[in-house]
């Protein structure tokens, strides 16, 4: 087994994560676990592929496909975000747990960060 492979997160870690941020919401459009803060989408999960869909900058999208391609993949932009296709089997925790905050700093209200950012 691959140094990957040993770290390896799942479905039930991605779950962990978002949901220890505050107002994080999961629902469930379609084919995906939506998740949203304040009405506002950070992040999918396909439960069934394993894979989550993550907001992003587009510069940090680029960079972290451009870095471990095994792990990351470009999914579709909008606006001013490039969202990344992170596979769930390969990607270590703290690196996921980064990710998926950043998305939900990227989307909640200012104020709300800065709360949450102020807690620690």
């Amino acid at each position: 087994m691959d140094e990957l492979a040993d770290q390896a997160v799942g479905v039930e870690e991605f779950l962990r994560i978002v949901r220890a941020l505050p107002e994080a919401e999961l629902g469930a459009p379609g084919n995906h676990v939506g998740v949203k803060v304040r009405g506002k989408g950070f992040a999918y999960l396909q439960e069934d592929t394993g894979v989550a869909l993550v907001k992003a900058t587009i510069e940090e999208r680029e960079a972290l496909v451009g870095q471990e391609p095994e792990v990351f993949a470009r999914s579709y932009t909008a606006g001013r975000f490039g969202w990344v296709e992170v596979r769930l089997d390969r990607v270590r925790p703290d690196e996921l747990a980064e990710l998926v905050t950043e998305a939900w700093c990227l989307t909640a209200p200012r104020r709300l960060v800065e709360e949450y950012e102020a807690a620690g």
